[in-house]
């Protein structure tokens, strides 16, 4: 019988102040609090219980070059806890820092440029980077909190204008799904028309993340 995940705090908290570890597993998933539904998910369905999942805010993607020092902060105050420690979060802007800090600290992470990467697969996504230069991505956390970062962060909820200067350059939205979910396929093509921009919905399911979370739970 598959286990059924465990009550999420509200993307906006997830957001905000991220997810707090408990549990007394012997690994560590040290995370985005965007990637908690999905990790949590396959922790249930796999019987991971060995892992303990602690998010980081998620909206650290609005600052990236702050990420790596919330990583070590996190690995320093918990690790004492646990047998290893595991990032889930791959290189997220941060200009190989992230990678550099945590081979310091002695510690894994999961591969790749960003979550658009791994969630399609790091080789199938590299495979066609050069023809989706004018692709904007979206996951299933993405859509959901469009507004929080994207719309008002850009300033288009006060501006719409800007739309136009900072988005003239793409062509198509791309929606790479976590789940079959036909709301979140409709606000994804809703956030492509408030774009301007031509829509695509690709399923990728978990992509790399699933082996990922596989080699840090052996």
């Amino acid at each position: 019988m598959t286990a059924t995940p465990p009550a999420l705090p509200d993307d906006q908290t997830l957001a905000q102040r991220g997810l707090e570890a408990s549990g007394k597993g012997r690994v560590l998933l040290l995370a985005c609090g965007a990637l908690a539904r999905e990790i949590l998910a396959l922790k249930a369905a796999n019987g991971w219980d060995h892992l303990d999942l602690h998010c980081l805010p998620a909206n650290l993607h609005l600052w990236p070059d702050r990420i790596p020092d919330a990583v070590e902060e996190a690995v320093r105050r918990l690790a004492p806890r646990y047998a290893s420690v595991f990032v889930v979060y791959a290189d997220c802007g941060t200009g190989g820092l992230l990678q550099a800090r945590c081979e310091t600290l002695g510690v894994e992470m999961v591969e790749g440029p960003h979550c658009y990467a791994f969630f399609e697969g790091n080789a199938a996504f590299a495979a066609h980077a050069e023809t989706e230069i004018t692709a904007f991505y979206l996951t299933d956390f993405l859509v959901r909190q469009f507004e929080a970062f994207v719309w008002k962060p850009m300033g288009f909820d006060r501006h719409p204008e800007l739309i136009p200067m900072m988005f003239g350059n793409y062509e198509r939205l791309v929606y790479l799904a976590q789940t079959d979910d036909p709301a979140l396929d409709t606000r994804a093509a809703q956030a492509a028309e408030r774009l301007g921009l031509a829509y695509e919905r690709r399923f990728t399911g978990y992509g790399d993340l699933a082996p990922a979370l596989a080699r840090a739970a052996r």
